[in-house]
Order: C-alpha cells, then structure tokens, then sequence
C-alpha cells in the first residue's frame, strides 16, 4: 500500500505524541503504514507512507536519487548570485548540500492559507523559490536559504519522484496505484542454476609395449 497525504502545518510526521501535540494520526485513519521519508511540524505538503519497510528505506534512501520539490516563501527576494550559490552547493558548516535545481517562481495559484500566517515585514517583501534536492538531511532547506541572506518563512515539499499534492488539501490523503518508478523496484531474485552433470571420467591409455 502506498498513501501520498498532504501533511498540514504544526503536525508531526508520526502517530503518536504527547498530550496536546498533532500527529498523523488526525489525518490518516489506515494502520500500519509508516512515513517514508520526514517533514518538520512546521513544514507542509507531500508525505508519502507505506506498509513495505522494504519500500519504505528505499523511498527514503538518498541512493536511490527521487528528486524532491519544494516551494519556500522567503524573506527578500534572492538574486541570481544567491540562487546560484543554491544551486552549486552550500557549506553548512557540518556538510556542504549537493548541486540542485533553485529558481524564482510566482506564488502558486492553489496555495492554501496557513493558520497561523507567516510573519511580514512592511519594509521587506517575501518571494517563492522552488527548490528541487536528492538529498533530505535535517532542515536542510531552511539552512540553505538563511545562509544565502534569504530565510524561509514556509515551506511546502510538493512532489517525490513522479507523485505530487495533485489537489490534496491539508489533511487529504488518498492511495496511489500503478507501478512504482523503476529505481524503487525490488531487484529480481537472480536465478540459481541447478546442479550440473558431472563431466564423463576419461582414462589414457597406455602404450603397448
């Protein structure tokens, strides 16, 4: 089984939390599947789940290379000099982020509201980047932006792979059918030869004397 939901904001990417917190469990009433692959509490958008462990790493593994697009409303509005940093890799200090794709793009037509709404400047106008990674280590996103002058006020993940949001609304989830992409597939259990005929015994014979 296979869900892609649209994770709200200030839930958290599990079942199961203390008193007072929001996990997924408000959201997806189907047991036994597990995210594969995380968001923060306070990003949004595409998560997807399964039932298959085995799927479940290698959706998450790096290895195997699923791009993963994200929207991020920063404060300013980054030039070419700061998307271009983004795209050819920023030292974080602990790790320097793999080459990806980072461009400008106008706020999506379908963006839900988010409750509670960002914080604005008056002073200082915010813009979209779309950022498309093949690596996921933790708030990587939110550390490229600030270390480039540009930090992210929301962050939206909308496709893994080949599957998108596709009109999800915040909370909705529905079950994704058809075969999985060909670097996601199991390998084939390689064929085991059989036992071999012994080759027949050959003696020399020797020489009359």
């Amino acid at each position: 089984m296979l869900i892609l939901l649209n994770k709200p904001f200030n839930v958290l990417c599990q079942f199961t939390g203390e008193s007072g917190q929001r996990t997924l469990a408000e959201c997806l009433p189907v047991p036994g599947v597990y995210a594969a692959g995380r968001l923060d509490a306070d990003s949004e958008g595409l998560l997807v789940l399964t039932d298959d462990g085995m799927l479940q790493k290698r959706i998450a593994d790096p290895r195997h290379k699923l791009p993963k697009t994200y929207l991020a409303q920063v404060e300013g509005v980054p030039d070419e000099a700061a998307l271009a940093r983004l795209r050819s890799g920023v030292d974080l200090g602990d790790f320097v982020t793999r080459p990806c794709a980072a461009r400008l793009v106008a706020e999506p037509a379908w963006l839900w509201p988010r409750n509670p709404p960002i914080r604005e400047r008056k002073a200082i106008p915010t813009s979209w980047v779309e950022l498309v990674l093949r690596e996921g280590k933790n708030r990587q996103v939110r550390r490229m932006t600030a270390k480039v002058g540009f930090p992210t006020l929301r962050l939206i993940r909308v496709q893994v792979g080949d599957w998108t949001l596709g009109g999800l609304a915040p909370g909705e989830w529905r079950e994704q059918a058809g075969p999985l992409p060909p670097a996601l597939r199991a390998p084939a259990e390689p064929v085991r030869p059989g036992p071999q005929p012994s080759a027949p015994r050959t003696f020399a014979r020797r020489p009359r004397r």
